[in-house]
């Protein structure tokens, strides 16, 4: 079975949005809309973004799946104990696009939620610092 059938079987209202890519209900949080980002990359490995901010290790453990479960094939240096080997392979640039792109579009409707309240509230900050955490790290990933 493919990591994509796997944790895909598993969510609900899935729907394909294009070539190896899908949208789904989160399990963690209460989702009116489909919020969970679903892409197969190269290799069978699974990409997965929540865009109501819950973090992956939360979604797998909400469906019973571990983050070894999003890899079509054992990463390079798995063995019986477990252990990882660091990759030394870049996040293509598009990818990296695509996250900041995706952060700041969040960042975006919270300001502008803001705006409109004049307030805000707690969830909206935690998700805001976490928005600009993640376009940190791409910029470190891509200073390297």
């Amino acid at each position: 079975m493919s990591a994509a059938t796997k944790l895909l079987d598993r969510l609900e209202l899935v729907k394909q949005t294009g070539p190896d890519r899908w949208i789904a209900r989160c399990p963690v949080h209460e989702d009116k809309s489909p919020s969970l980002s679903i892409r197969e990359a190269d290799g069978g490995r699974l990409l997965v973004y929540d865009f109501g901010g819950c973090e992956i290790g939360d979604i797998l453990t909400a469906v019973g799946l571990t983050l070894s479960d999003l890899f079509e094939k054992p990463l390079a240096g798995s063995g019986s104990a477990g252990g990882y080997v660091k990759s030394h392979s870049r996040i293509p640039a598009r990818d990296l696009l695509e996250i900041v792109s995706q952060e700041l579009s969040l960042v975006a409707i919270i300001v502008c939620e803001w705006l409109d309240r004049r307030s805000v509230t707690e969830a909206d900050w935690k998700r805001f610092a976490t928005a600009a955490a993640r376009i940190q790290r791409a910029r470190d990933h891509i200073h390297g």
